[in-house]
């Protein structure tokens, strides 16, 4: 779990980093255990009034195709630093004019165990069509979680955070989050000194 601390030092690092006037506004910066996704807005295009739909769609999407091949070297220079920095790969996006575009991204793989009941609801969504395998049922399921709990696991991730800075005022505080307990050397008269032969 990242730390709110951590998440905003990560933003204000990538808002010192990116170069002035790349995007229209701060970058959206979000970031899990093997990412991080910077998305930022940029101009949209500019189309007459009475534009067609369709002469708007290909107007956006050229829009960021050319925005993706003209900052494509700033972003590699940008995600090196990054990744070196914070040992995550950066993704890079876009929003212009509302339509929201991702440039890369990373599919972390998740191994799971599942027992029969469960395995049942993937079977009936690749039966039903909704899915293709029971990895795909299983990321659908996780998506339609996200957009009907986000409230949920907002409060999830702030009572985290909260047992996060309790841990960290315990008495092992000094010797960092990952440490544990307190490590004691004991000797066992079974094993051997490999210094005494």
């Amino acid at each position: 779990m990242i730390t709110n601390e951590q998440k905003e030092k990560l933003r204000g690092w990538f808002a010192g980093r990116l170069p002035d006037g790349l995007f229209e506004e701060p970058a959206e910066v979000t970031v899990d255990r093997e990412e991080i996704t910077v998305i930022g807005r940029i101009p949209a295009p500019r189309l007459t009034e009475d534009a067609s739909a369709a002469e708007r769609e290909a107007a956006v999407t050229a829009r960021i195709q050319e925005f993706r091949e003209r900052t494509r070297e700033t972003r590699i220079d940008v995600a090196r630093d990054a990744e070196h920095r914070f040992r995550r790969k950066v993704s890079w996006g876009v929003v212009c004019d509302g339509e929201r575009a991702l440039f890369t991204h990373v599919a972390a793989p998740v191994m799971t165990r599942l027992r029969q009941p469960e395995r049942q609801v993937l079977d009936t969504l690749i039966a039903a069509g909704v899915a293709r395998s029971r990895s795909d049922a299983l990321a659908w399921c996780v998506r339609l979680v996200q957009r009907h709990t986000d409230d949920w696991l907002t409060d999830l991730r702030d009572s985290l955070e909260h047992v996060q800075r309790v841990r960290a005022q315990g008495p092992d505080a000094d010797t960092g989050p990952d440490s544990g307990p307190p490590h004691t050397e004991v000797a066992d008269s079974s094993t051997p000194d490999p210094e005494e032969g």
